[in-house]
């Protein structure tokens, strides 16, 4: 959805404040700021909230989903969308945002998981996604590393990832050079009023003309709100970083293991991220038996990691609506819009969310 803005705006380039750091908001200030407008940034730790958990999947047919078409139509750009912004980012900063694009390989541990993927198959039929099934027999250097129970799986050629923190790096760089005005505060209050909008925090009043709330699972700042639906609620996701076998070459793993949904992304080196919770609960927090459960399964599917080193585990909430659908809406207060929704798909979606913001403000 696209939001309304107030006419007779005196400048051809309007300010703007965008509340919220993470990869939408990044994104969103990156291509206003790259088009001219003067913007401010505002988050008190940017980029420490779902994107610090965030694997990096753009993963449009992997994440396929009964009842989720709409998402998948709308997320089939987004490898290309991400390679025109990574084109974008370099010309600023001659810093590279490696969009890596070698599938998905969706694999089951027991004859119950195989049946998931036989209806995952089938609704991805009936998207039209595109796809092949493996044999390991005929093709086993897909399988690489993984439980020699694992025969078969079925691949998803056009899905890909990126490193986030590299991403979020690159883009404050871009940011930086263009001008944005990072502000490493929490808004207090937000309002608008006759010459646009204002933002309090603890330091006094940054004012634009025009205002975007991307603050993922947070919700509103004070002072804003929706006319109507949609509302937006936190899911849990905890991710954890080990040291292991490079399969970055190779598809990107994801299993369901015991009715569960796991998942591997390696990258050059070995750094593998290993996923996926989905705890719908608002504590940012690691629950031991959440941990558990993702290590147990990680071992059944990829035996190495038996012996792998930890190096960290985040977590993160993300923002889920009803339907699961990301929006971009305009509030009840003139000159503001909300950015969220984006719930699992946060990094694949970010630069289709900010040309989503750059339509609403400079719309053709």
């Amino acid at each position: 959805m696209t939001a309304t803005y107030a006419e007779g705006v005196a400048h051809e380039h309007p300010s703007l404040v965008v509340v919220g750091a993470g990869i939408i908001g990044l994104a969103t200030a990156f291509r206003l700021a790259r088009r001219g407008h003067a913007v401010t940034l505002f988050d008190p730790d940017p980029a420490k909230g779902a994107t610090y958990a965030a694997a990096g999947m753009i993963a449009p047919t992997a994440e396929i989903a009964p009842g989720e078409e709409a998402n998948y139509r709308f997320q089939r750009g987004a490898i290309d969308a991400w390679r025109e912004m990574a084109r974008e980012i370099a010309a600023i900063t001659h810093r590279e945002v490696a969009i890596v694009q070698t599938g998905t390989l969706i694999v089951g541990w027991d004859a119950s998981d195989r049946r998931l993927i036989d209806q995952f198959r089938s609704v991805a039929t009936e998207f039209g996604a595109p796809m092949r099934a493996l044999d390991r027999r005929d093709e086993p250097e897909p399988f690489e590393g993984l439980s020699t129970r694992i025969t078969e799986g079925l691949l998803m050629a056009d899905d890909g990832w990126l490193d986030p923190d590299d991403a979020v790096q690159s883009l404050m760089e871009a940011n930086e050079t263009l001008g944005v005005r990072l502000v490493r505060e929490r808004v207090l209050r937000a309002s608008s009023n006759a010459s646009g909008v204002e933002v309090e925090t603890d330091s006094g009043l940054t004012r634009a003309d025009y205002g975007i709330v991307a603050t993922g699972a947070q919700g509103l700042p004070g002072g804003l709100t929706v006319p109507k639906s949609p509302t937006v609620r936190p899911v849990r996701g905890v991710t954890v970083r080990v040291s292991s076998l490079d399969r970055s070459s190779l598809p990107t793993v994801r299993a369901y293991v015991r009715g569960r949904a796991f998942y591997m992304v390696s990258r050059p080196g070995g750094y593998c991220v290993l996923g996926a919770t989905a705890e719908e609960k608002p504590q940012p927090l690691v629950e031991v038996g959440e941990l558990q459960r993702l290590l147990r399964d990680g071992l059944d599917i990829v035996p190495e990691l038996e012996a792998a080193p930890l190096l960290e585990i985040r977590n993160g909430l993300r923002p889920a609506t009803t339907d699961l659908r990301p929006f971009f809406v305009a509030l009840s207060e003139p000159g503001w819009s909300w950015s969220s929704g984006h719930y699992r798909h946060g990094v694949t979606l970010a630069p289709l969310a900010a040309q989503d913001a750059l339509d609403a403000i400079t719309p053709s």
